[in-house]
């Protein structure tokens, strides 16, 4: 009996071996590879210390505005927002689209992601010869809103942000480590990680991300500095939400950035709120019936909804740029 007692005690203890590393793997695993999408024939690629992206520069003669444009938690350098890339240029601006993570030389988790690559986007951009270095903006949806607000309080040179569905704090890591224990910032400053804001507890459904920030929001009071700063940046803010995104509570937080702002009296900011529209606000336009409208319906709003915000918010993005600018 002994024997077998033993040989029970071994198999649990392998098990648990066997468990521990297959967890271990589970929150340590690699993302897949994020798309990176060329830059076509209209722009270049830039890969250059910690930069990786895709340049888009105005056309014409003379120094025009410039825009460091960043996507969100999908990574890479995804289409639609080379698409918005396309569009700003046309209208006069050089883009420089950044791949944060998830691209060629960089982690593929969006943990401690240093804000300095920002900064260096930007100084490459004040560095080309076509840009007027005294007209620079950050735009950014999603996670991308959440690092543009970041750094528009850390960069006086940052004119104008435009946030699509925006964060009004600094979270934790996009990644298995941080939503089972905490404490694993986004973004990082001088090899540090900046405070940031633990997800809540998860819903009924652990696949429904937004009972686990809606619960964090909750606690905010009590964790004050992960809150963004808004009211050290530069320059005014265009925030553009839909009501009924599904993926985070993205209006409500961009109704607390609106706050925050008023309440000390800087910076300017507009809020573009679209009642029926989700997670799929922020980018150049498109039709309704275009895969991209019906993909991103499926983080809130319709099709057509979100089609329609992105037709209403694109010339008010374009005239916020413009007077921020002085273009």
């Amino acid at each position: 009996m002994k024997r077998v007692g033993k040989i029970l005690l071994g198999l649990v203890a392998a098990l648990a071996l066997v468990g521990a590393g297959l967890f271990t793997w589970m929150v340590l695993k690699p993302h897949p590879p994020a798309e990176v999408v060329d830059a076509g024939p209209t722009g270049r690629r830039v890969q250059q210390g910690d930069l990786f992206g895709n340049y888009f520069p105005a056309s014409g003669k003379g120094r025009r505005p410039a825009v460091l444009l960043l996507g969100g938690s999908e990574g890479g350098l995804f289409h639609d927002v080379k698409r918005l890339a396309l569009v700003l240029q046309a209208a006069g601006f050089n883009v420089l689209q950044i791949g944060y993570f998830n691209v060629p030389g960089k982690p593929s988790k969006l943990e401690w992601v240093p804000l300095e690559q920002f900064y260096h986007g930007l100084d490459w951009l004040k560095a080309q010869p076509e840009v007027d270095a005294g007209a620079l903006a950050v735009i950014g949806g999603s996670k991308g809103a959440e690092a543009a607000l970041l750094v528009a309080t850390r960069r006086p040179d940052v004119k104008a942000v435009v946030a699509g569905m925006p964060s009004s704090v600094a979270w934790d890591g996009l990644s298995a480590r941080s939503y089972l224990f905490g404490g694993v910032s986004s973004w990082s400053e001088g090899g540090k990680g900046l405070a940031s804001l633990a997800y809540g507890k998860a819903g009924k459904d652990p696949k429904d991300l937004m009972p686990r920030f809606q619960n964090a929001l909750a606690t905010l009071p009590q964790h004050q500095a992960a809150a963004i700063p808004v009211e050290r940046a530069g320059g005014p803010v265009l925030l553009i939400c839909g009501e009924k995104d599904t993926l985070w509570p993205s209006c409500p937080m961009a109704r607390a950035v609106l706050a925050r702002a008023q309440k000390a009296g800087r910076p300017q900011v507009q809020l573009l709120a679209y009642p029926e529209a989700g997670h799929g606000v922020l980018g150049a336009p498109l039709a309704a019936d275009s895969i991209d409208m019906k993909t991103w319906s499926r983080l809130g709003g319709s099709p057509a909804a979100n089609a329609a915000a992105r037709a209403d918010a694109w010339p008010r993005m374009l005239a916020f740029l413009h007077r921020a600018l002085g273009s």
